[in-house]
């Protein structure tokens, strides 16, 4: 822990980079400042403010918050020739040593300082208050998904909710499971009553009162967890029909519109970490494309590839299957057609992941699509099974939830299912509606079907060693080794 938290320390001095929400923000670096002279102005609360984005930019440009909702899942398979660590997820042979563990630790952490700052320091500027009580809801927010991603992934974990400015007092123990839960829920509770309902310009992107309402919608489905009787059943019913009945959020008409650059904000957006084709750009073009193909900046890296298991789900009549995956391309050069596979080994040949993929880059690793947090299909699936749920099955309004997601995608309507089919139904197509968007380990993990789906996934010789106790990654051994109040998770 001790190492964390002097990047913690130190991380409200870095830089901030380019912002995670609009590409208009025009941002100065917080290096020249000093503790002593910042936080004095509303432009400070502002540029401290921005700095959080600046961060959750950084987390998920890459692929260490998606790999293991993908590889250590059933979707997506790590070629052999890759990454040791993102195999070993793949293959649960994770340690406490895993790179892939230890930077979802660190980056979440870090950005919880950023949060921790603009809730601690905000408050003592002299402002316009609406706007200053913004600023600590858009950072009560950040600080709340980053706690749920963290207790998803390791369970209790240490709640730090003040800005850690030195080394004293910093062995903190891990907390409940339900204690991080009630943190959660805090900071969205206060957070929905102060964010603004919408944003305009170069503002759009930033976290409003209907993202606040919707993941904590998210939060109680996944608190609820296996417990059928669950009061937080009813609970994520009803602040995802409140988000639903804002009037804000709708689907786009075609399954490819979400992904579209120009649709970045747009209304099927809660919230979205956005990207800056060829200037501050993610690696989803290059790292995703498949290995060596000359269709993207510097031919593509293939990082992973598309199951069988997930790419054989999708009904025939599906409209989002052709939007999502790459299973053909024509050679720039040679013009020759290249078809590929989801059963060649060879990594030049295999089925990638394709809807995040921005053809207009022409650096290599700055494609400029968002990576989605939260969208509106997202809140209507959840109403859709928290309703049932919470209704011992589904009714009327539960598959007119599903069945508007379902529509969009060309499919028929759901209708005359149990309980337990209309759960399944949901956790389908919640795998068809947002594979590669970071939350199938997590589905999996909460409905307790992790062990199952995971021994079903056997190809390229995957032999899984997969446990009842994978449901939870290992604590990071450094933070271990820095904080002796934290207990490893059982295991490990």
């Amino acid at each position: 822990m001790k190492s964390v938290k002097i990047t913690l320390l130190f991380s409200f001095v870095l830089a901030i980079g380019l912002s995670s929400c609009s590409p208009d923000l025009d941002l100065a670096p917080l290096g020249s400042q000093s503790v002593s002279t910042y936080y004095k102005t509303a432009a400070d609360a502002d540029a401290a403010t921005i700095a959080m984005y600046g961060q959750l930019r950084n987390m998920y440009r890459d692929e260490n918050l998606v790999t293991p909702n993908v590889v250590a899942a059933d979707d997506g398979i790590p070629f052999l020739t890759g990454n040791a660590d993102r195999v070993a997820l793949w293959r649960y042979g994770t340690v406490p040593t895993n790179t892939f563990v230890g930077n979802i630790w660190s980056n979440a952490y870090t950005a919880i300082q950023r949060s921790n700052i603009v809730i601690e320091r905000v408050p003592a500027i002299q402002m316009d208050e609406t706007t200053k009580k913004g600023y600590v809801g858009e950072a009560r927010f950040l600080r709340a998904l980053q706690y749920f991603t963290l207790v998803q992934f390791f369970g209790g974990v240490p709640l730090v909710t003040k800005e850690t400015t030195s080394l004293e007092n910093v062995e903190v123990p891990r907390a409940s499971v339900d204690e991080v839960f009630k943190l959660i829920e805090s900071d969205l509770k206060e957070a929905e009553t102060v964010l603004p309902k919408a944003y305009t310009g170069s503002n759009i992107g930033r976290a409003t009162a209907g993202a606040a309402k919707g993941l904590l919608a998210k939060v109680y489905l996944v608190w609820a967890g296996k417990n059928a009787s669950s009061p937080y059943w009813a609970l994520a019913a009803a602040k995802a029909k409140e988000v639903i009945d804002l009037g804000t959020y709708d689907l786009w008409a075609n399954y490819a519109d979400v992904f579209e650059l120009k649709n970045r904000g747009g209304k099927e957006s809660l919230f979205e970490v956005m990207y800056i084709t060829d200037l501050a750009g993610n690696n989803f073009t290059t790292g995703y494309a498949p290995r060596g193909a000359p269709i993207v900046p510097n031919g593509g890296s293939g990082i992973f590839r598309v199951s069988k298991n997930l790419f054989d789900s999708y009904p025939a009549a599906d409209k989002r299957k052709p939007v999502t995956f790459l299973t053909a391309y024509v050679n720039p050069t040679t013009k020759a057609n290249v078809p590929l596979s989801v059963d060649d080994a060879d990594p030049a040949k295999a089925v990638s992941f394709w809807k995040l993929v921005d053809l207009t880059s022409t650096v290599g690793g700055n494609g400029g699509k968002s990576f989605s947090i939260l969208r509106f299909s997202d809140v209507l699936l959840i109403y859709a099974e928290a309703l049932s749920e919470a209704s011992n099955g589904p009714n009327a309004e539960a598959y007119t939830a599903i069945n508007r997601v379902r529509n969009r995608a060309g499919l028929e309507p759901l209708s005359g299912l149990t309980r337990q089919q209309f759960k399944d139904a949901v956790l389908l197509e919640r795998r068809l509606e947002f594979c590669f968007e970071g939350n199938r380990w997590f589905d999996l993990a909460r409905t307790g079907k992790l062990v199952d789906a995971v021994k079903a996934e056997t190809s390229f010789g995957r032999a899984p060693t997969i446990q009842a106790f994978h449901t939870l990654l290992p604590i990071p051994q450094r933070e271990i080794d820095a904080n002796p109040a934290l207990k490893q998770n059982e295991g490990y």
